[in-house]
């Protein structure tokens, strides 16, 4: 007979996340960390990202007498500069303009903490996505059509934003969208979760 799964708390209220936490087919909750995600002063994006999941992750635990809580975060660079969720039209053309022709990594941390014993284990995943060489016409029908305003990087590789891209290397696509699912098997099977 199989040991019943702990309580799963995903800290985070992205649809993309609990989409893609749904595929583990493992009962769970979603809530808001509520924490400020700001960057630090020469944090790289690796260091960003991790220390963001972690946060995410023991904010939520924290409150919690047992369970298991997933954290998530995901930083893009181009050049080793950040490049955060457009927010706008205008921002989303003007960073699909200076992807165009060039790669941008997306480095996707995912935390597990236990809240009983305040443990925490991080993993990261890092995908580089190399765009087609674009025109201002088509990353602007792109734009209109998919209004990636909340996308780091401007464009949804689950979706249209497909059509925008040449490569993607990584070793786990569910991790561009925002949930390294291979890393998080490994971090929940570590804490005695049984999958499948």
């Amino acid at each position: 007979m199989r040991a019943p799964s702990p309580q799963l708390i995903l800290a985070s209220t992205s649809p993309y996340r609990r989409d893609l936490l749904r595929k583990l087919g493992l009962p769970f909750e979603s809530t808001s960390p509520e924490i400020d995600e700001s960057g630090h002063v020469n944090e790289t994006a690796h260091d960003l990202a991790a220390r963001l999941a972690q946060e995410k992750s023991v904010v939520i635990a924290n409150r919690l007498a047992e369970g298991l809580v997933i954290g998530s975060d995901q930083v893009a660079t181009i050049d080793g500069f950040l490049i955060g969720k457009p927010g706008s039209r205008a921002k989303a053309i003007a960073q699909l303009l200076r992807a165009s022709g060039r790669t941008l990594e997306f480095h996707t941390a995912v935390c597990v903490t236990q809240a009983e014993t305040g443990i925490s284990k991080t993993l990261i995943d890092l995908c580089r996505v190399t765009f087609r060489p674009l025109s201002e016409q088509q990353i602007e029908r792109y734009v209109d059509a998919e209004k990636p305003y909340e996308c780091a990087g401007s464009f949804k590789s689950e979706g249209f934003g497909i059509t925008l891209l040449e490569r993607i290397e990584g070793h786990d696509p569910n991790a561009l969208i925002g949930l390294p699912l291979i890393s998080l098997i490994t971090l929940l099977e570590s804490f005695g979760v049984q999958i499948p």
